[in-house]
């Protein structure tokens, strides 16, 4: 029996219990999980996704009331802009070392923190994004019974940044892997959408994909869209920087936390 391949545009889409089987990648380009792997390349000690600001709020407040040694730092967005009271936006470049290093940073966003709640059940959940792509791939060549890849869109709907990286996930993997997988039919949109963006010897790995080719596809996504009208622009340049970071963030889904 072939090992699967299942790429969801949503997470509406997923089907909870089916995650419970191989490995799950929850993909949120523009840029919950681009955010997240900038956030534990710079040393933080741990993130943790939240559905919404309350529950981030009062999650922080526990931890300082519980442990008064840990920097705690509160994160997110709705709507692309910073939350008020927040110690943090959604911008990858705001978590530098100097800012994030050994800390707990709990994050709430309008789409991606939200895909984590689905695989709760999951066995194995990687942090996947174009910035530890080669992380993610090393991870899942080693995986022979199921692949998931969540993408986490867009207020419900698809959107093209997530599945370009699911795209070119199912097309290295089926290059490389020295595997043969049965593909849902969203995997199969988005490995043709990922070779009709990049002609080879781009779309192959052959040649890396310089950040500004890159870039100029994601902007032309409904994510990347709204990042342009909130002013946001740079975000999408930092999402587009393959292979910046070589940490593989995991989600624990017992607990509740990610950790590199």
């Amino acid at each position: 029996m072939l090992p699967r391949l299942n790429v969801y545009a949503v997470p509406s889409l997923a089907d909870p219990k089916e995650l419970e089987t191989g490995t799950v990648v929850v993909i949120d380009i523009l840029r919950a999980t681009t955010t997240i792997v900038h956030a534990i390349a710079a040393g933080a000690t741990a993130v943790v996704p939240c559905a919404s600001v309350e529950d981030a709020q009062r999650l922080a407040e526990i931890l300082h009331e519980t442990d008064d040694t840990t920097s705690v730092l509160l994160a997110g967005e709705r709507d692309c802009l910073p939350i008020p009271g927040f110690d943090l936006g959604n911008s990858p470049s705001e978590y530098r070392p100097e800012v994030v290093f050994r800390a707990v940073i709990i994050l709430t966003t309008t789409n991606g923190t939200q895909a984590f709640q689905v695989c709760r059940r999951a066995q194995r959940v990687l942090v996947g994004a174009f910035v530890n792509a080669s992380a993610v791939l090393k991870a899942l060549f080693e995986e022979s019974h199921a692949v998931h890849l969540l993408c986490s869109g867009i207020e419900g709907e698809f959107t093209r940044d997530d599945t370009l990286f699911a795209g070119m996930l199912v097309d290295h993997l089926e290059r490389k892997s020295g595997l043969r997988y049965e593909l849902n039919a969203q995997a199969i949109t988005a490995r043709e959408n990922w070779r009709a963006a990049f002609a080879p010897p781009y779309s192959s790995g052959a040649e890396p994909i310089p950040p500004e080719m890159l870039a100029a596809q994601l902007r032309n996504s409904a994510a990347g869209e709204k990042l342009i009208a909130a002013g946001m622009e740079s975000d999408i340049y930092d999402a587009a920087r393959i292979d910046l970071f070589t940490c593989l963030p995991t989600f624990d889904p017992t607990s509740g936390i990610i950790v590199g």
